[in-house]
């Protein structure tokens, strides 16, 4: 392949495209062009072995940035953004304005640590000029004597340093490194250690060794998340005091982590104080254990954190097998597509006003993913069926409640109030729902957000006999039936302001009329 110039690659770039070759708003090349001219280099590298790193800068929530100030500020501030990352190359170096808030810089003829220090100049500068309002998360990977990947798979690389970067909690630059840490694929429980001190790892896996655990170390907290990106972990033995991120820092971005939060972190600290306890609490930490341990009481808590690590990932298991389940029912009922996530989440934002506990929250959120399950021993004839259900078809619809309640009911213990939303979710407080025919104070408060919640998304979403009702007509029913007594009054109230802005009093009905009619 011929390597040509940065002018002639512009120039090819602008006959085959019809359009200019850099961004109008910050005047960077855009990312046609970059990609092309990584190509270039690609060729360059293989022909005479000089090496090139490749560097992606994300601008931390920059969404949030926009919605704050607006866009006309954050547009500006790319464009601030774009002259530091050019004042802090070199002229042989190509910046482009890569996708929306993200750049990308191409370091010729430069190593990896070459790219780590211009990359942490390039941080360093933005959040100092922006005095700390501004930061960015730098991704690097640099080319290999072995390489024979092309331009995407680099940016694969250097988007997974990236991502390695926002988990250590953003405003950080993070380098790729090849897998090298090994997964515990023969099932034996896997412990991570980590601390700064050598000689600390070596007792801790000294110490551990009768148990016939799989062992990883790491030196420091960077280390420590990204083995968790890779290795599945069953508890972490955690020293507090390092340098860069402490040991706080590191639990507090574990426990932020949805897919790690529930991994036992221990902390260990020769600081055996309460304010150390405090904040280790407060950072989420498991177990607190004193340096030097105890080797008999080390033992039995790594044991007994394990064990209970276990049963929480059989019951996450199940939990996720139900959840495949509920998500079947949408593949069955083409007209509900989305319908329990809108639920869930219109059931939490109820709860939250009505200032319900994190268990009752916890319960809506599962409930609103479950509430439908049962509708998998509904033949998809009456679930899609394009008018109204005769006698025997509704005697089937009717049954979902009951079967939803028989699949969910093995995790009884686990899933609380949310099997009471699965089997009532369809009950009255006068008594004329079903299956039970509950009335008033038989229904848990949990239970009648999700019903307020399940009848308001299925008037206002689309049906197989029906189109989606207006809003206010949907409201306008809901508010009949509070009336009538079949739905909670202050949890309809809830929704309506939620869904409309509206403050409204359901016991004044001249009010609500001339609101909404």
């Amino acid at each position: 392949m011929q390597i040509y110039t940065i002018e002639k690659i512009g120039s090819i770039y602008q006959e085959n495209t019809e359009s200019p070759f850099r961004d109008s708003l910050t005047g960077l090349f855009n990312h046609g062009f970059f990609l092309a001219y990584v190509e270039q280099e690609l060729q360059r590298f293989k022909r005479y072995g000089k090496a090139f790193s490749l560097a992606v800068v994300d601008v931390d929530s920059f969404g949030l940035f926009n919605h704050r100030y607006g866009a006309i500020k954050g547009d500006r501030t790319l464009k601030e953004i774009a002259a530091i990352i050019k004042e802090n190359t070199r002229c042989s170096d190509i910046v482009s304005r890569y996708n929306g808030d993200q750049f990308a810089v191409l370091y010729t003829c430069t190593d990896a640590e070459g790219a780590q220090k211009a990359a942490e100049k390039v941080r360093a500068t933005i959040e100092a000029e922006s005095d700390g309002q501004v930061t960015v998360s730098i991704g690097l990977s640099t080319s290999t004597i072995t390489m024979t990947k092309g331009p995407e798979k680099l940016f694969e690389e250097t988007k997974s340093a990236l991502k390695q970067a926002k988990v250590m909690g953003k405003n950080k630059v993070c380098s790729f490194r090849p897998d090298s840490s090994p997964s515990c694929c023969d099932h034996r429980p896997c412990v991570l250690i980590v601390d700064d001190e050598p000689l600390n790892l070596k007792l801790m896996e000294g110490l551990l060794k009768p148990l016939d655990y799989a062992i990883h170390t790491a030196g420091n907290g960077q280390d420590a998340l990204y083995i968790l990106e890779k290795v599945e972990i069953d508890i972490i033995l955690l020293d507090i005091m390092m340098p860069g991120l402490d040991g706080f820092e590191v639990c507090r971005t574990i426990k932020a982590n949805e897919e790690n939060r529930m991994i036992p972190v221990v902390l260990l600290t020769a600081l055996d104080d309460m304010d150390t306890k405090v904040r280790g609490i407060e950072a989420g930490a498991d177990d607190f254990i004193t340096k030097p341990p105890n080797k008999t009481e080390l033992l039995a808590r790594i044991k007994s954190l394990i064990r209970i690590r276990r049963l929480n990932k059989s019951l996450t298991s199940m939990e996720n097998v139900l959840f495949s389940m509920a998500k079947t029912v949408e593949a069955k009922d083409s007209y509900t597509q989305g319908h329990v996530d809108r639920v869930s989440a219109l059931a939490i934002s109820i709860g939250k006003k009505l200032e319900l506990t994190n268990h009752e929250l916890e319960a809506l959120r599962l409930g609103g993913v479950l509430h439908d399950i049962g509708k998998l021993g509904v033949p998809g004839k009456i679930l899609n069926k394009p008018g109204p259900l005769d006698d025997d078809e509704w005697e089937v619809m009717m049954a979902h409640p009951e079967i939803g309640y028989k699949i969910c009911l093995p995790l009884k213990k686990n899933i609380g109030q949310a099997l009471d939303i699965v089997r009532h979710h369809h009950e009255k407080l006068d008594g004329s729902g079903y299956p039970d025919g509950l009335k008033e104070n038989e229904i848990s408060m949990v239970t009648r957000v999700m019903a307020v919640a399940d009848i308001y998304d299925a008037l206002a979403s689309d049906r197989p006999y029906r189109k989606a009702m207006p809003k206010e007509k949907a409201i306008n029913i809901l508010i009949e039936e509070a009336r009538e007594g079949k739905i909670d009054r202050l949890v309809t109230q809830c929704l309506i302001e939620l869904v409309s802005g509206e403050e409204i009093t359901i016991d004044a009905p001249e009010e609500v009329s001339a609101t909404f009619c």
